[in-house]
């Protein structure tokens, strides 16, 4: 393997998430202040071709895993555009969205013929007064029907991910294990990340992922199986007898997965980010803009990215949000 896919602690990266916009339909509790951010200026974002730009030059690397993200990517205009130009890159594997889910139902076949294999969809809750109240928006979203929306796509695996807030939306963790029983879907369950300005959400609001499993066995007997057949994560995935799909836990924050990370991170105005929570970042944009090869900047990124993230010691790398970068 070519040493440009290791960072300096031996770890392969081939796995880029690509922020397209800071903005976003939802104000979520836990990934944005209501009254949103100063928006990032038109001309600093990069564009659909910049961003196929710098993929063509890092697959050859070995990049082959991407995902697109935002804010909210589907509210970018003509997104399908930027998934056909990454389609159209040698080398790259797999493609995927994460997405609230709200315009999935109009856009999945669309995303699909574009070349988009599979989704994520953010989902909080399964009642829609609650949906509305953590989105902080009623845009009349349904996360069962944006997940059929995307089976029917053809978008597959189809994953749907649920940040979990005690006192919030933990109430409902047996109501979307349930789900997994007769879809083939992929339910992860997140703990909650307590960052930047979501100051109503304390480390009180985390609900521990051993404390998830434990509740689910209300449900049915859960036995360990392997992740879906694409994914990029770091879950450990369960399932029910005779269960059509799995449920998963992502553990930031009880069970850190440091160790194996295989991802950095685009943002929209063009900065390769090292970690989710670190406060390292490499300039791409500048030179792109100038015509410049990403090779050198691509590199030096890796032999300085950190071997934990500082989330734990509430250090989050100067984010105020997590739509800033996309998770």
């Amino acid at each position: 393997m070519s040493e440009a896919l290791r960072d300096q602690f031996g770890r392969s990266i081939e796995y880029l998430r690509i922020s397209v916009t800071d903005r976003c339909n939802f104000r979520c509790v836990y990934c944005m202040p209501a009254a949103g951010l100063e928006w990032l200026p038109k001309a600093e974002i990069l564009s659909y071709e910049e961003i196929a730009e710098t993929v063509r030059q890092l697959a050859p690397l070995g990049l082959r895993r991407l995902r697109i993200t935002g804010g909210e990517p589907t509210i970018r205009p003509n997104v399908e555009r930027l998934v056909a130009l990454l389609r159209a890159v040698p080398d790259i594997e797999d493609i995927a969205l994460s997405t609230n889910g709200a315009r999935l139902e109009a856009l999945a076949p669309t995303l699909r013929a574009a070349g988009l294999d599979r989704v994520n969809i953010s989902a909080d809750s399964l009642r829609p007064d609650r949906i509305a109240a953590i989105a902080r928006r009623d845009l009349g979203f349904d996360p069962v029907r944006a997940a059929l929306a995307a089976e029917r796509a053809g978008l597959a695996p189809v994953k749907l991910n649920m940040v979990v807030m005690r006192g919030v939306n933990d109430d409902e963790v047996a109501d979307f294990a349930r789900l997994t029983v007769d879809h083939p879907w992929h339910v992860r369950f997140i703990e909650l990340m307590p960052v930047g300005e979501m100051r109503e959400l304390t480390f009180d609001h985390v609900v521990p992922s051993d404390e998830i499993l434990a509740r689910l066995g209300a449900v049915g007997a859960l036995s360990p199986v392997a992740g879906p057949a694409r994914g990029n994560g770091p879950a450990a995935y369960y399932a029910f007898p005779g269960a059509s799909g799995s449920v998963g836990v992502i553990t930031p924050m009880t069970h850190t997965y440091c160790g194996s990370c295989n991802r950095v991170r685009l943002t929209a105005d063009g900065r390769l980010r090292t970690c989710l929570f670190g406060d390292h970042e490499v300039d791409l944009r500048t030179p792109l803009r100038a015509g410049q090869p990403l090779e050198a900047h691509f590199r030096r990124a890796l032999a300085e990215k950190p071997r934990e993230h500082a989330l734990l010691q509430l250090r989050v790398g100067g984010l105020r949000a997590l739509s800033q970068v996309g998770g």
